[in-house]
């Protein structure tokens, strides 16, 4: 409890990012920009990435000052290729850059930030057409299993172009050697308990608890509230805490506004600041009737189940949610980060059929049912085997994921039960 409980990760608790084989060349011609939540990494991925370019940090006001008087005309001869972190501190670095590349005088230009709310809303105002986007994420399973080696990725990846989905599962052992299987369990432990922040890799739980309450008291509660114009943070933190209890549940805005004492459209608003942050997601319904009137509001996730037990004050105690928040937003995740040609949903009735997750590719459906317990049993299929049939032959299969170890056949037509340690690693 005292060190790093994910002993693979070298002294320096460095991490492979995905990111990091999407990113391209400075010797492209490209205008980048990388985003995400606060603590993500970007930064250390970008100086890794890209060592030789010059490299300014518009959180030093210093920068800012300088940058803002900065002439256009000579902003390629000072500057040259760079990269320039917090963005959107200074607005006019969006306008010289978007000259110097197309004069041609500046090829390259990598920007930061974490603040989506104004960073890409500059980006649409003066780089549309020009820059190429890319998020980073809190870490994924598949990139902490891997630690500092080169990343490889993850089972859930091949199910983009599989045909069915025994093909991607068939000849696979049904059980990793034990070394293998603890040190998966203990990634998954972390991750399930401390959430994927970068920095809490290396620090013992006193810490890690330290840490989470500084990230909720400085970026969630502050600098978020600055950003989005807030004179009073307590409806804004209770908005916080109720969608962390409700996390992995059906959105409803009117029950938010009820239970937090404020209006409706109060309670949109404070949620999608919490998405443009990077904090929340909504998993949308599917949208074509597979069996009967599908339900038509979404699911809310929190992206990190460390943030969200500590902003809805959890505790460590596992419940189901907390498991089906981690698996979603890994995949979530593993999506949003390598541009996979797959879609999420989630698939309800009115009169109560449900599957957690849909997975909509190019050649068909894939359902996914998630389980807190260690082993799947046929009637946790009965969903996937009912939207099978309504699927007809979009069906590619589906998977029962579970808190386990072992993968194996489950049932017709073709439903596998695989542990989540499997199919995000």
């Amino acid at each position: 409890k005292n060190c790093c409980i994910i002993s693979h990760v070298n002294a320096n608790y460095t991490v492979s990012r995905y990111c990091e084989t999407r990113l391209p060349s400075p010797d492209q011609r490209r205008i980048v920009i990388l985003t995400g939540a606060r603590q993500t990494g970007k930064t250390t991925l970008l100086k890794k990435v890209y060592p030789t370019l010059r490299y300014v940090n518009l959180d030093v006001l210093e920068n800012r000052e300088w940058l803002r008087g900065l002439s256009a005309l000579n902003w390629a001869e000072t500057l040259g290729k760079a990269v320039i972190d917090e963005a959107q501190k200074e607005p006019s670095v969006f306008e010289k850059v978007k000259y110097a590349f197309d004069e041609r005088a500046a090829d390259f230009t990598a920007l930061s930030g974490s603040a989506q709310i104004l960073l890409l809303s500059k980006v649409r105002e003066s780089l549309a057409g020009r820059a190429f986007v890319y998020e980073l994420w809190p870490l994924m399973f598949s990139e902490v299993l891997g630690g500092s080696e080169a990343f490889r990725e993850p089972l859930c990846a091949r199910l983009a172009t599989c045909a069915r989905v025994g093909d991607v599962l068939d000849g696979i052992p049904p059980e990793l050697p034990p070394d293998e299987t603890n040190r998966r369990r203990q990634v998954m432990r972390h991750l399930l308990t401390w959430g994927g922040m970068p920095e809490l890799l290396g620090l013992n739980d006193a810490d890690r608890r330290d840490w989470l309450r500084s990230y909720e008291a400085t970026y969630l509660e502050r600098d978020l509230g600055d950003l989005a114009r807030l004179s009073d943070l307590a409806p804004f933190r209770k908005l916080q805490r109720l969608t962390a209890l409700r996390t992995a549940s059906l959105l409803s805005y009117s029950e938010l506004a009820r239970d937090g004492g404020f209006s409706v459209d109060t309670a949109r608003r404070y949620l999608e600041y919490l998405g443009l942050s990077y904090q929340t997601f909504l998993l949308p319904p599917y949208h074509v009737n597979l069996t009967s009137q599908v339900v038509k509001s979404p699911k809310v996730f929190w992206a990190d189940v460390g943030l969200a037990r500590q902003v809805g004050g959890m505790g460590r105690a596992m419940t189901g949610g907390l498991f089906e928040t981690f698996v979603v937003s890994e995949l979530y995740k593993w999506v949003r980060s390598s541009g996979a040609d797959m879609r999420l949903f989630y698939y309800r009735t009115r009169s109560g059929l449900e599957v957690d997750v849909i997975i909509e590719t190019p050649n068909g459906l894939i359902g996914v049912e998630i389980k807190m317990r260690e082993k799947a049993g046929h009637s946790d299929a009965a969903g996937l085997r009912r939207v099978a049939e309504g699927a007809g032959s979009r069906w590619l299969g589906g998977l029962v994921v579970h808190g386990g170890t072992r993968l194996e056949p489950l049932c017709e037509p073709d439903i596998w039960s695989v542990p989540a340690i499997r199919l995000l690693g």
